[in-house]
């Protein structure tokens, strides 16, 4: 995951920042410091544990609260002096019981598809009297597919004709069922993602004319 020997501790005084972020959501969850003994904690444990100040001494993120913070990667910056820690986290990262400790906001931007994608995933598993997406889940891809297909006619006649508002709207039925979709495949929106990022690379690969 990352060579402990090779993080410059000593220009901090022994400690390095660290920047928690969720790996689904990519959300900013909190800010804290390690100091080399609980950076290697955190790779033989696979959990994520500081340096508090305050305290003086090594803590393992909630060994009282119960919150855990499972630790998936650690980057480091570019001098090797501060460190990128990507989670999946267990409750709140923050001692106020928020998501975050950046205020109540939740995950910005592309953050809310991977909330919208854990909400389906929990539907999917709901009573389909109950819940519009354990219904449409049960009736199969096809109709999956084919409420897709109606959404992504709605959000053209949208584009061409209606307010931004409507638009705005039909486009976020779209994702929604196009997000139903890849769960019935057993994909993620992580798997589109993917592709797009193999084309950038290809297209800085092909020689422009």
């Amino acid at each position: 995951m990352i060579d402990p020997n090779t993080i410059d501790f000593e220009k901090g005084a022994g400690l390095v920042p660290v920047v928690v972020q969720d790996a689904a959501t990519l959300q900013v969850l909190t800010l804290a410091y390690m100091d080399r003994a609980a950076l290697d904690e955190t790779l033989q444990s696979g959990e994520a544990t500081f340096f508090s100040r305050s305290r003086g001494g090594r803590w393992r993120k909630g060994e009282t609260s119960g919150d855990r913070l499972h630790v998936v990667g650690i980057t480091a910056d570019c001098d090797s002096d501060a460190l990128v820690l990507a989670v999946n986290p267990v409750g709140d990262a923050c001692h106020l019981h928020r998501t975050s400790c950046f205020g109540e906001a939740d995950a910005p931007g592309l953050g809310r598809i991977a909330r919208l994608e854990q909400t389906i995933a929990e539907r999917a598993a709901a009573d389909p009297s109950e819940s519009w997406t354990a219904k449409l889940i049960g009736k199969g891809v096809k109709r999956i597919a084919q409420k897709v297909g109606e959404e992504g006619v709605e959000t053209a006649l949208a584009g061409v004709a209606g307010p931004d508002e409507e638009l705005a709207s039909e486009a976020a039925d779209l994702i929604y069922h196009l997000l139903v979709l890849l769960h019935a495949r057993n994909m993620v929106f992580q798997d589109v993602l993917d592709v797009l990022a193999s084309r950038a690379e290809a297209g800085k690969a092909t020689p422009r004319p």
